[in-house]
């Protein structure tokens, strides 16, 4: 079963038990992997991966209203975004832990020789397409400066 038609079965699903909030999240999932594919035209379909980018695409959101609803003391709103997150990273790839990210990064500055905070790029570059999917970049930055700050 593809992504999209579990969004679907899943969107039917809640309808039917009435879970608003897990309706309303997929109603949105849905309708951001069609404008992805209203914007990617000729062709219109996205593959598994890109689907799985539109879906990243609106944790990361999710996340960042999180914070900003947190910094203007509104954590009722703070707690509607948490709960969207979480339906949303269900349907999302394991994401890796810090702790495989510190290993997977040491491999990529061994690997590009890197010694130094000014070589982060070179080590990005070979880290991002490992982790693609599987942690969020910003993390992996910090985690690479760390790395060769130290």
């Amino acid at each position: 079963m593809s992504l999209r038609e579990k969004l679907n079965d899943d969107l039917k699903t809640a309808m039917r038990s009435g879970d608003e909030l897990r309706k309303n999240t997929l109603r949105l999932l849905l309708a951001a992997v069609k404008q992805a594919e209203i914007d990617k035209r000729p062709d219109g379909a996205l593959d598994e991966a890109e689907i799985v980018g539109v879906l990243q695409k609106e944790a990361k959101g999710r996340r960042e209203s999180i914070a900003d609803a947190g910094k203007a003391g509104r954590p009722d709103l703070a707690a509607g975004y948490e709960a969207e997150l979480q339906i949303i990273e269900s349907y999302l790839p394991r994401q890796l832990t810090r702790e495989e990210l510190v290993e997977m990064a040491k491999a990529a500055i061994a690997e590009a020789g890197a010694t130094d905070a000014r070589q982060s790029g070179a080590v990005m570059r070979l880290l991002a397409p490992r982790t693609k999917g599987q942690a969020d970049g910003k993390l992996a930055n910090e985690i690479v400066r760390e790395l060769l700050t130290k």
